[in-house]
């Protein structure tokens, strides 16, 4: 069932990063605008016709990149949009098909009492789940394991892409890790923030099975290692700031 929105509800603006996604967008965009009006469109310098099909949309706000920035370098662009609007927070949500737009309204109303709402693959089953790619779950359970470990946390899913944001949230991140490895660098400052988490139960939909993560990090080994160094570099950033804000 959709939900409508009134003007009395909090209005959230939702963004999609897009890189060469001519083969969904239109049909993700046409799934997410029926449950709810604004819309934002990050195209993160796509080459294939995808900027294209969206610059021929009149329902939609647009940002475009002239080159191709990194996936976390166009959720930064979605974060500054949101602040530099009138919306109480952002939905985010990735348009490669994975995740379900008729969520989007449950995200927003747990925003209601949560700074950050993180969908997780594995907290729940859902009747034809797909299998995750062995790499990749193994990754991302040792990573989330060592979030959890490092920062007290009680994650179940550290690199899901459908998320919901407070404005509250969104003030207090500092996004500087440009590709997919940014989730790992909110984690750490939202737990040093002290900002309320909370994750909803998601489908598991694997679709970009050949994915690439760009260059060496196509390698399991380099990326979690990579991973690691962003856990790292995002510690050490937060201790800085804090030292440096001490009385």
């Amino acid at each position: 069932m959709l939900m409508s929105f009134s003007s009395t509800q909090c209005r959230f603006l939702t963004a999609l990063p897009v890189y060469n996604e001519a083969a969904h967008v239109e049909a993700v965009l046409d799934e997410v605008l029926q449950v709810t009006p604004d819309v934002l469109v990050v195209d993160d310098g796509s080459t294939d016709g995808t900027g294209d099909l969206l610059a021929r949309r009149d329902d939609i706000r647009l940002v475009r990149h002239d080159a191709n920035r990194g996936y976390g370098a166009a959720l930064a662009t979605a974060y500054a949009a949101t602040l530099a609007g009138p919306w109480d927070g952002l939905v985010t949500i990735d348009c490669d098909g994975q995740h379900q737009p008729r969520l989007i309204p449950e995200f927003i109303a747990a925003a209601g009492s949560a700074d950050i709402v993180s969908g997780s693959r594995y907290l729940q089953q859902f009747p034809g789940d797909s299998a995750p790619p062995a790499a990749r779950r193994r990754i991302n359970a040792k990573i989330t394991a060592e979030i959890n470990a490092r920062l007290g946390l009680a994650l179940t899913d550290a690199f899901c892409g459908f998320k919901a944001y407070s404005r509250r949230a969104l003030r207090r991140l500092r996004v500087t890790e440009t590709g997919y490895a940014m989730p790992l660098e909110v984690w750490v400052q939202a737990a040093a923030a002290g900002l309320r988490i909370v994750e909803l139960p998601v489908p598991l939909v694997y679709l970009d099975l050949a994915r690439s993560f760009g260059g060496a990090l196509d390698d399991a080994a380099t990326r979690l290692a990579y991973y690691r160094t962003v856990l790292d570099r995002a510690e050490a950033a937060v201790a800085l700031e804090a030292a440096a804000t001490a009385p």
